[in-house]
């Protein structure tokens, strides 16, 4: 069967799926979050057969969430560096992290947690946050295109 591209939709939840909606490809940015640059370590971490690692990446690369740079120590090799777009993708990973360790663990089952690098401590669960500082139950959201 073959997959629907997406990238036509007025709904950026679909065109961000047509994208990253994978599950290698959002696991490949928490890596590059967490300072995985190559193409080995990326393998060695996800356990993730060469070729399928090898179209992720490209994906990645093409789509301007990776960049492909000579590697920082001087070597022959190169590095996939997130770049702005990709590091965005951090408030997505955090929600999906907090979602999980909500709702996927059981009561004596632990994950996880992300803490803050300075005082050690757990992030505080996102929130959606309205103009004026409201926060905002799922209700009281809804899809607009513009005018």
């Amino acid at each position: 069967m073959k997959r629907t591209r997406l990238e036509e939709s007025t709904c950026p939840v679909a065109r961000s799926l047509d994208i990253i909606g994978d599950w290698w490809s959002l696991l490949i940015v928490r890596d590059a979050l967490r300072g995985i640059t190559r193409f080995g370590e990326f393998q060695k971490s996800l356990g993730i057969a060469k070729n399928m690692l090898t179209t992720r990446l490209k994906l990645l690369v093409d789509e301007g969430i990776l960049t492909l740079q000579p590697a920082s120590d001087g070597s022959a090799w190169q590095e996939y560096v997130l770049t702005d777009k990709g590091r965005a993708l951090q408030t997505v990973l955090v929600a999906l992290s907090q979602w999980g360790n909500e709702f996927l663990f059981a009561e004596n089952e632990f994950g996880t947690v992300l803490v803050d690098t300075e005082q050690r401590k757990p992030l505080r669960k996102l929130a959606l946050i309205a103009d004026d500082g409201r926060e905002l139950t799922p209700e009281e959201i809804v899809p607009k295109l513009p005018s």
